[in-house]
């Protein structure tokens, strides 16, 4: 055999040995994912929740701890490079789906607008300025050797997200979508959200100008320009594409989803260029196309399902394989740890709350406000992990602020359940008559 086939053979066996350490990662991800999402969905938590916590469970903290020899077999001794470059396609696909789903109805509904614009902006503030303060405050322990204000800004916004997708889902599970405290809770994470991408934009730009303010404004500026072409030239243009191909529930035609996933990858691919993660292309090709209504019923039929039971797990064990509780060491990290969850929580609760009251709110009613709006879930992984890439977070610092990501999400469903009862809404969440 000549040095020439030799080497060719020698590829082929490696390919073939990464597509089967690759296989058997994604199978136990998949089915872990899907049996921890039944579990958490039986205990009365949301899917989400459970496959967040299986994620993390799978990697160095519970499995290497529990049987390294295992762990390593799975994920240990592979290349980590296929389960991140699946995680973020994967998180682009999502997205682009959370997008779609984005309900700017939300935003107008006049009974309540400037309530829920109150609770909203008391919730952003709020934790932005307690977590500016406990991040700057903390980083030299933390996270040595980095800069403090990229650290302080990454945690104050890590603290003011409110994962929306997530709360629209318990919201559903506990039949409370069309409440007035439904609404206002909807409508205060919808606000949120968009000021929360917005800044979590604005600060990766930031960042990766190196705080240089003119490559900065230039980075924005091109976003701006980005935005606009995409409202005014783009989405006109979809919208004829995709009603002329006609969608339907359950329906979405070969030749619009290969248009689609076309579009959302060169969204992609621009806003990488443009020095933004490419997950924000995907998800502003979305939000264009957020009140075509056939098209977001027959996506979410045909490809939503797929991206939540293979796409999601695989991104929040990739998470999981970045988050070491064992690196927390003494007194010291786990009240660092203790501080930053406690703050995140007083931050959210306590602006929702004081919000709430403030428009006149009975106290049961503004504490289940402030609860849903303390859920965080894949949104502030999605935070993290841009921060943790960029460098501007410390590996420790990850893990514990993915711990309080985890804590104030898991507490949402069982507090609200507690908050509703003495606000007079029935388990299921209508009012009790």
């Amino acid at each position: 055999m000549t040095g020439a086939a030799t080497e060719a053979l020698g590829a082929v066996q490696r390919g073939e040995s990464l597509l089967y350490a690759t296989l058997l990662q994604l199978t136990v991800i998949v089915l872990a994912g899907r049996f921890a999402g039944i579990a958490a969905h039986r205990i009365g938590q949301s899917v989400v929740i459970g496959e967040i916590v299986v994620g993390i469970l799978l990697g160095p903290s519970l499995f290497g701890w529990a049987a390294p020899w295992l762990y390593d077999r799975v994920f240990g001794s592979q290349p980590r490079e296929p389960l991140q470059l699946l995680s973020n396609f994967g998180l682009l696909l999502l997205m682009f789906e959370i997008g779609l789903e984005f309900d700017f109805r939300h935003l107008s509904v006049r009974a309540g607008r400037a309530t829920a614009a109150r609770i909203a902006g008391a919730s952003l503030v709020l934790p932005f300025v307690l977590g500016y303060g406990i991040g700057y405050w903390l980083a030299p322990a933390v996270a040595p050797g980095l800069p403090r204000l990229p650290c302080a800004l990454f945690v104050a916004t890590a603290f003011s997200i409110t994962a929306l997708p997530v709360l629209g889902r318990i919201l559903l599970e506990l039949d409370l979508a069309q409440t007035r405290l439904g609404v206002l809770a909807i409508s205060a994470a919808a606000i949120n959200d968009v000021v929360g991408w917005l800044l979590l934009a604005m600060l990766t730009a930031l960042s990766l100008s190196q705080f240089d303010i003119t490559v900065f404004v230039l980075r924005v500026a091109a976003v701006g320009a980005f935005t606009a072409v995409a409202v005014v030239l783009v989405r006109p243009l979809l919208r004829r594409v995709i009603r002329a191909a006609a969608p339907r529930p359950g329906s979405l035609s070969p030749s619009l989803f290969a248009g689609l996933l076309a579009v959302v990858f060169i969204a992609g691919m621009i806003t990488y260029r443009l020095g933004v993660f490419a997950m924000f292309g995907g998800f502003m090709m979305g939000v264009i196309l957020y009140d075509e209504t056939d098209l977001v019923r027959a996506w979410r039929d045909r490809v939503g399902a797929f991206v939540a039971v293979f796409f999601m797990p695989i991104y929040f064990t990739y998470t999981g394989l970045r988050t070491t509780i064992g690196s927390l060491d003494g007194f010291a990290d786990w009240t660092a740890c203790a501080a930053l969850v406690a703050v995140a929580t007083i931050g959210k609760l306590g602006g929702a709350y004081l919000a709430s009251r403030s428009a006149g709110l009975r106290r049961a009613e503004a504490a289940a406000l402030g609860f849903m709006m303390n859920t965080r879930g894949l949104m502030e992984l999605v935070v993290l992990n841009v921060g943790l890439d960029l460098g501007v977070i410390s590996s420790r610092l990850f893990t514990m602020l993915v711990l309080m990501a985890i804590v104030s999400t898991v507490i949402t469903t069982p507090a609200l359940r507690q908050c509703l009862r003495r606000a007079g809404y029935s388990p299921a969440g209508r009012l009790a008559q």
